[in-house]
């Protein structure tokens, strides 16, 4: 009886201890977006004992702008990676696609070109050895991606696939096209079907349409001199739906959180979820950056997701950038912990909150892990 009031005690310990962090970090995004007058943000928190927050802050517009709430819907910019890894490797695990097949297999417009050793998998892990970021300036344009990726093909590589790091949105997308040759249903049909539906992600979808149907939208904002200005949602970066094209609300990234920590396995199994986190290509850059330097050791890419080893704990990372948005999601799979924060406007606070929460909730974890 003493040893299972012990129990019970310390559970009840770090359970406080854990609402506790959570309120006080909410204070904090909340006292960082007002010192930055970022108009809108929407942040979600799992923990697998100790529950859930889906909360929104600010407005969706600065001018007569919504509240946002756990349902506003937002641009998730390049966390959309995350789905397309996931999808894939979900589609690997179930024998439905294979990733170590070449590209050619699924795209025959790969076959007779320098990039016909070019795998399934390198498109996923930015490893394809094509300069960073090819043809972007295109998908800003009125281009169509039909006719954008073709123009890959030309351009002469940096490296064999598989050796080098390039991040990418026109080739990464590419995993849509041999979804759907590969099983005859398109990308937005699977994630909407086979994601979305059956972890009832009830804001979430794919495209521009989708993101306007009703006004519980958040708009972008840009940064004049002194002020945010409302922008116009623009289309662009929708046509890379697998690279940029999701759009959720907290409340959808919550479920999505908990689908990454192994709660819904009959969308995403263990098979799935280790497969996408096999640290395919080293990204050394990332060591270098400001915010990270002082706690990451080491970072891969893996299928749609960034592996960092973080203050010695393993951390499933990605962020996102279109005009307008800002937005972070984090994993932390062997403390049970999901984190995502999205933002209506360029601000660079979300760096600094998405690194705090990151190193705080591991100090609080380690601080009151039973004795």
């Amino acid at each position: 009886m003493l040893l299972s009031h012990s129990v019970k005690s310390d559970e009840i310990d770090r359970a406080k201890a854990w609402e506790h962090f959570v309120n006080d970090y909410s204070k904090q995004v909340r006292q960082k977006l007002k010192e930055k007058s970022v108009p809108g943000a929407a942040l979600s928190i799992t923990h697998l004992e100790f529950g859930d927050l889906a909360k929104g802050y600010g407005r969706t517009k600065v001018k007569k702008g919504r509240q946002v709430n756990g349902k506003t819907r937002f641009r998730l910019a390049s966390v959309s990676k995350t789905f397309a890894g996931s999808l894939a490797a979900k589609l690997a695990a179930e024998n439905r696609v294979d990733l170590d097949k070449y590209v050619a297999d699924y795209l025959p417009i790969f076959l007779d070109s320098q990039y016909s050793g070019l795998r399934v998998y390198h498109l996923l892990s930015h490893s394809s050895g094509l300069v960073p970021n090819a043809y972007d300036n295109l998908i800003e344009s009125r281009m169509s991606y039909q006719d954008i990726y073709p123009r890959l093909l030309k351009v002469d590589r940096l490296c064999r696939p598989g050796i080098c790091y390039g991040y990418q949105n026109v080739m990464f997308s590419l995993v849509g096209n041999v979804i759907e040759q590969a099983t005859g249903l398109s990308y937005e049909t699977w994630l909407n079907e086979f994601i979305f539906k059956p972890l009832r992600m009830k804001d979430a979808g794919v495209g521009y349409a989708h993101m306007i149907q009703d006004e519980n939208y958040a708009l972008p904002h840009v940064k004049g001199r002194k002020y945010w200005h409302t922008a116009k949602l623009k289309k662009h970066y929708y046509k890379v739906a697998p690279a940029a094209g999701v759009n959720a609300s907290a409340e959808d990234m919550v479920v999505w959180l908990k689908a990454q920590l192994g709660l819904y396995p009959n969308v995403l199994s263990l098979d799935a979820l280790t497969i996408q986190s096999r640290p395919f290509t080293r990204t050394q850059r990332e060591l270098k950056r400001r915010v990270w330097r002082k706690y990451v050791d080491h970072a891969h890419y893996g299928l749609g997701w960034r592996i960092y080893d973080f203050a010695g704990e393993t951390v499933y990372y990605h962020s996102g950038w279109v005009q307008g948005y800002r937005t972070d999601v984090v994993v932390l799979p062997y403390l049970g912990i999901g984190f995502s924060l999205l933002l209506n406007a360029e601000s660079g606070v979300i760096n600094q909150l998405t690194t705090n929460f990151i190193r705080d909730a591991i100090a609080v974890v380690r601080e009151n892990e039973p004795q």
